[in-house]
């Protein structure tokens, strides 16, 4: 997989995700999930949604 999540970009993500995991965790919502993803694609340093659109924030 191609890495296109820079650094600035991942830490953005995982505090986005963190909070949209802990809302969805209070609110016994679906929104966890979404969290989690948004977390994922930090972790791994790809996202799909910017290989298709050609967007890449990696300064590698």
């Amino acid at each position: 997989m191609n890495k296109n999540v820079g650094k600035t970009d991942k830490i953005v993500r995982v505090i986005l995700a963190l909070c949209i995991i802990t809302l969805g965790y209070i609110n016994i919502s679906w929104w966890g999930l979404v969290g989690s993803i948004i977390l994922i694609t930090a972790i791994i340093a790809s996202d799909p949604v910017y290989t298709l659109f050609k967007i890449n924030t990696n300064k590698n």
